[in-house]
C-alpha cells in the first residue's frame, strides 16, 4: 500500500495540496510518485510572482528514470518556491511529504472543491 496521508489533498497529477494557517497552498509530490520516479536529480520550480492556472504545467522533476511535468492544482499567485529542494533535490526522496516545492496565494474565488480526498487518491494510485 502506498505511502497517502489523510491530512492532504492530492491531485489525479500526483501533488499534494496543504492549505495552511494563512490560506495558502504548499505544494509538492506525492510519496507513490517519487517511489515510481526514482532518485530525483532536478526540480525546476515556477518563479516567485508567476500568475498560475489550475492544470498549467508549471515545473519539472527529472530524475534518472524520467522528466515529468508538475502541474498547478490552483489558481492564483506563486508566493514561493523551496530553493533548499531545489538545490538538494534528493530531499523529496528522503521526506516527499516533508518537502514543498511551491506556495500559491489563490485568486479570488478560487477552490481546490475539485481536488482528490486522500482516499480518492489512494484507490487511484492503489
Amino acid at each position: 500500500m502506498s505511502n497517502v496521508r489523510a491530512d492532504l489533498q492530492y491531485t489525479d497529477d500526483h501533488e499534494w495540496v496543504r492549505t495552511e494557517a494563512d490560506g495558502t497552498l504548499a505544494i509538492g509530490i506525492t510519496d507513490p510518485a517519487q517511489k515510481t520516479l526514482g532518485d530525483i536529480v532536478f526540480l525546476e520550480l515556477p518563479p516567485v510572482g508567476k500568475q498560475v492556472t489550475a492544470g498549467e504545467a508549471i515545473g519539472v522533476v527529472e530524475s534518472v528514470k524520467v522528466s515529468y511535468e508538475i502541474y498547478s492544482p490552483a489558481t492564483g499567485e506563486v508566493i514561493a518556491a523551496n530553493a533548499d529542494a531545489a538545490g538538494t533535490p534528493g530531499e523529496v526522496n528522503a521526506d516527499a511529504y516533508g518537502t514543498w516545492l511551491y506556495r500559491i496565494r489563490q485568486a479570488a474565488g478560487a477552490s481546490t472543491d475539485g481536488l482528490l480526498t486522500a482516499a480518492e487518491y489512494a484507490r487511484m494510485v492503489g
